[in-house]
C-alpha cells in the first residue's frame, strides 16, 4: 500500500469540511510550537482542532504536550492518521452538522 502524503491528506480534509459548509483554517502559532495543523469550524459552530499525520506518522514530543494540554482543557482535539481517519471525521461531521 502506498502511503498518502500529509499534504494530500490535509487537502482532503479542507475540501471535505468546505463541502459540508464548514471552515478549515490553517493554525499557525509562531510563539507556540506543536499546535494542531487545522481549526475546523462546522456550519453549526462546533470547533475541532485537527493534527494530520500519515498512517505511519508520529507526534513530536511538543505536539504530544500541546495537544495533551488542550485536551485537559476539554478542547476537541483529533489526531488523524491517514485518509481513512479524515474520512471518518468527515462522516461524523456529516451526521452532526
Amino acid at each position: 500500500m502506498i502511503e498518502m502524503l500529509e499534504k494530500k491528506i490535509e487537502h482532503r480534509l479542507v475540501e471535505g469540511v468546505k463541502k459540508r459548509g464548514g471552515m478549515c483554517l490553517k493554525f499557525v502559532s509562531p510563539s507556540t510550537p506543536g499546535v494542531p495543523d487545522r481549526i475546523i469550524i462546522t456550519k453549526s459552530g462546533r470547533v475541532i482542532f485537527a493534527e494530520l499525520k500519515t498512517e505511519t506518522g508520529r507526534l513530536s514530543k511538543m505536539q504530544q504536550y500541546v495537544t495533551g494540554q488542550m485536551m485537559l482543557r476539554k478542547a476537541d482535539v483529533r489526531i488523524l492518521y491517514g485518509v481513512s481517519a479524515v474520512d471518518e471525521l468527515l462522516a461524523e461531521l456529516e451526521v452532526g452538522m
